[in-house]
């Protein structure tokens, strides 16, 4: 079977390599035979970050090729599509574009919000249900969390699977030790320069922790950020050293607002901290409630208090984060690792590609 997968970066944005690019091998061993073609490349999506924004004349290029890919679709039996293959187009030319061969959208983001929500009310009025056409023609909609597949049910999709946001146990194996004696105890974030604004949420609480607790915040692939009062130590992002980063560490935070947006984000900075046997501490926002099972793997936190209280139990009490970091390794084992996934993963792109 040949699969077509327009995700929207290549291997340095996240969303594409987790949840497109790392199956990869796992769906060749399966028989499907997939062609990657990103919408923004690595050399487009690092000039994003370093300048704030897209150039024009880049983006003029991604979409033509884009639609020049679109045209070869009669090749081959399914494409899967990470979140839209054209943004910001009429939901009617995608449409257009991807007649006469099933299709398959994957979500790990509520995008859908950038439409309905924009704050023009233009964008509003005229792409506000776009997400919700692409759905109702899809052949199947794959959502990273049950807020996602309920917005898929609601817009008319015909099938709708949840496959949550997961890691390779190869990659990632669990802290083995604790932090040696008169260490300065880590707290870990890790995340992007366009997500690293949610550590604002923990200021108050972390300078109040600093002054009982010798401990420093580790902040992974995020860029600066205003602590005052608060060791921090910024550590670039690379796939070759982000679980040694993390491995490091002794606790993992997920700080979030309580949105629509965030409400579906799909966890995956607990995950990454689980794999690694880390406590979590998250705010209690979205699928942050399903993965933390309070007082099992980690915490969940909402106010500033909060934050104080669960932080200062996991910095005071090594015996109790090595517990909650053995059971959260052990439940991304059961739930959340490509070793369990892909093999569904493969079997739903099958089906769809088959007739559904």
């Amino acid at each position: 079977m040949k699969v077509l997968l327009l995700s929207r970066y290549g291997h340095l944005g996240a969303s594409s390599r987790m949840r497109f690019l790392q199956f990869l091998p796992w769906l060749e061993q399966a028989g499907l035979e997939c062609t990657v073609a990103p919408l923004v490349d690595d050399v487009q999506l690092q000039a994003r970050y370093q300048k704030n924004g897209y150039q024009l004349f880049g983006l003029v290029q991604s979409y033509w090729r884009r639609v020049r890919t679109l045209m070869q679709r009669r090749s081959y039996d399914v494409v899967w599509i990470e979140k839209e293959a054209l943004p910001w187009l009429p939901a009617w030319v995608e449409r257009f574009l991807l007649r006469g061969v099933p299709y398959v959208l994957d979500y790990d983001d509520a995008i859908f919000h950038n439409y309905d929500q924009h704050s023009s009310a233009w964008a509003r009025r005229f792409l506000g249900r776009r997400i919700d056409r692409l759905m109702a023609g899809a052949r199947l909609v794959v959502a990273g969390n049950a807020y996602l597949a309920q917005r898929a049910r609601d817009a008319g999709a015909a099938w709708v699977e949840i496959v949550p946001t997961v890691i390779d146990l190869d990659r990632y194996a669990a802290k083995l030790a604790l932090a040696p004696a008169g260490e300065p105890l880590r707290i870990v974030w890790i995340g992007s320069p366009s997500t690293v604004r949610y550590l604002a949420l923990l200021r108050e609480p972390l300078a109040a922790l600093s002054q009982r607790f010798a401990l420093k915040l580790r902040v992974i692939g995020g860029g600066a950020m205003d602590l005052p009062g608060v060791d921090v130590e910024f550590v670039q992002w690379t796939e070759a050293t982000e679980v040694a980063s993390i491995q490091a560490c002794d606790i993992g935070v997920m700080p979030l607002l309580d949105s629509p947006w965030e409400r579906g984000k799909c966890g995956y900075k607990l995950i990454q901290y689980m794999a690694c046997g880390l406590p979590v501490v998250a705010s209690p926002v979205g699928v942050n409630g399903e993965i933390v099972r309070v007082g099992e793997n980690g915490f969940l936190a909402d106010t500033a208090s909060e934050w104080v209280d669960t932080l200062s139990r996991l910095l005071s009490d090594a015996t109790l984060r090595q517990q909650m970091g053995k059971a959260g390794r052990k439940r991304v084992e059961a739930e959340y690792c490509i070793q369990q996934v892909a093999p569904r993963l493969a079997a739903l792109l099958r089906t769809a590609g088959e007739g559904g």
